[in-house]
């Protein structure tokens, strides 16, 4: 049996002829045991790595759960990111040890080459740049990944190197290092970053939630993009260190990442700098929920608390619209999402698309630390920027989603850049 084969479902089994039934009740029944279990196109792959994802097929105990252990071990294998390509093969036991009711497993995988590579351009932001990637999966037989990066522009170059290692046994447990160097533009402050940096992350699950800490030392260059730029732009240009310790939590149940029909999301971020070296010092603070599918709620705030001894950098400040930042805010979405009319391309491509509807809504101020907590939410309620309107959503698989809409800005502070009409945008968050 063939491992395309091994998708079976309880629901299917319902469907099977009347006459049938006895006889699938007798394979669904019977009691067996797998015997062995072969993994067969072995390279450079270490075996104690993946009998950790085979593992359960040995507690199968009949011929259903055999089937559906299979499957469950194929994915995990898949996931590993190692092999192109693995089939499953269920048999009966052979040779001397065999027993009756005996099974052997056996799976066959082709492995990944040795090294990958990619070639691909892309246009965004006023700026064209070509992408050259380098892949090396699987660098010391235990699902270990090194990948480099290279992106050359009309306007910037960046890169970064990073490597990957997974636990045995435990692929939600990983350790990553990477060295980069960004370079972005921010038209709306007058600035350009770059920022030549390392960080180290250890990512790991605990109950039902997913947690990532991270240290992170960056060497940050601000420049001013126009002459024409503000004297307070201008404060920030030079060069800065800052070395930080992170934290992200994350509860996701949603079956999809950009629009889900079910589940919710939560997330919440934590960011310390100035005890770990640099000349940055702040506490940063930000969390995030989606809830819902057709009618879809997004909330996000924030709280960046700057050291009084060090610099603070404009880039760690909060946007919501203001273009030197601020360092508290929140933000909320409210969205409503349908079929298209008349449903065009009704189970094809047209199942992509969607009718979208949004209200959204947000503030951000600075700090004064004479004040107290009452007097920063009074700030944050006053004059509360929102805006509404209407377009159309394409979904890209579960990678990205584009969106054509017509925004109509309502709630607006002086010295707010005032965009309304027909916009377009791109990417895998929105609020």
């Amino acid at each position: 049996m063939q491992g395309p084969e091994l998708g079976v479902q309880a629901d299917d089994l319902d469907l099977v002829e009347p006459e049938h039934e006895p006889q699938q009740e007798v394979l669904e029944n019977r009691d067996v045991v797998v015997q062995h279990v072969h993994i067969d196109g072995l390279g450079r792959t270490k075996e104690d790595v993946l009998t950790y994802e085979i593992a359960d097929v040995f507690r199968a105990k009949n011929l259903i759960d055999v089937m559906k252990k299979s499957h469950d071990a194929r994915q995990k294998l898949l996931r590993l990111g190692i092999f192109r390509q693995v089939e499953v093969v269920i048999d009966t036991a052979e040779g001397e040890d065999a027993l009756p009711n005996g099974l052997d497993v056996t799976f066959e995988v082709k492995e990944l080459r040795r090294m990958t590579g990619s070639y691909n351009t892309m246009v965004g932001n006023n700026e064209g740049s070509m992408v050259l990637g380098l892949k090396l999966p699987n660098v010391f037989g235990r699902a270990e990944k090194l990948t480099f990066q290279f992106s050359y522009g009309t306007k910037e170059t960046s890169y970064g190197l990073s490597f990957f290692k997974p636990q045995p046994g435990h692929f939600e447990r990983n350790f990553s290092i990477n060295l980069y160097k960004v370079t972005g533009q921010f038209p709306w402050s007058s600035l350009r970053e770059t920022d030549r940096g390392i960080s180290t992350e250890i990512s790991f699950p605990i109950w039902k939630t997913n947690h990532t800490l991270k240290w992170e030392g960056v060497w940050r260059e601000l420049g001013c993009l126009a002459r024409t730029a503000s004297f307070a732009v201008r404060e920030e240009s030079g060069h800065s260190l800052k070395s930080s310790l992170s934290h992200a939590m994350v509860i996701d149940t949603r079956n999809s990442p950009i629009l889900p029909k079910r589940g919710a999301l939560l997330k919440i971020n934590q960011e310390l700098a100035g005890y770990t070296g640099g000349d940055a010092s702040f506490l940063k603070e930000d969390f995030e929920i989606h809830q819902g599918s057709l009618w879809q709620c997004i909330i996000g705030s924030g709280c960046f608390l700057d050291g009084e001894t060090k610099t603070q950098n404009v880039m760690s400040s909060f946007f919501v619209g203001d273009y030197l930042g601020g360092e508290a805010y929140w933000a909320g979405g409210l969205h409503l999402y349908t079929p298209l009319p008349f449903r065009p391309g009704r189970g094809g491509f047209g199942d992509l698309f969607r009718t979208h509807f949004f209200l959204n809504a947000g503030n951000l101020c600075n700090l004064n630390y004479g004040e107290g907590p009452r007097a920063h939410l009074s700030k944050l309620a006053e004059c509360i920027r929102w805006s509404y309107g209407a377009g159309i959503v394409l979904r890209l698989g579960n990678i990205a989603r584009l969106e054509l809409n017509y925004c109509i800005p309502m709630g607006v502070q002086s010295g707010d850049r005032i965009c309304d009409g027909v916009q377009f945008g791109a990417g895998i968050r929105f609020l």
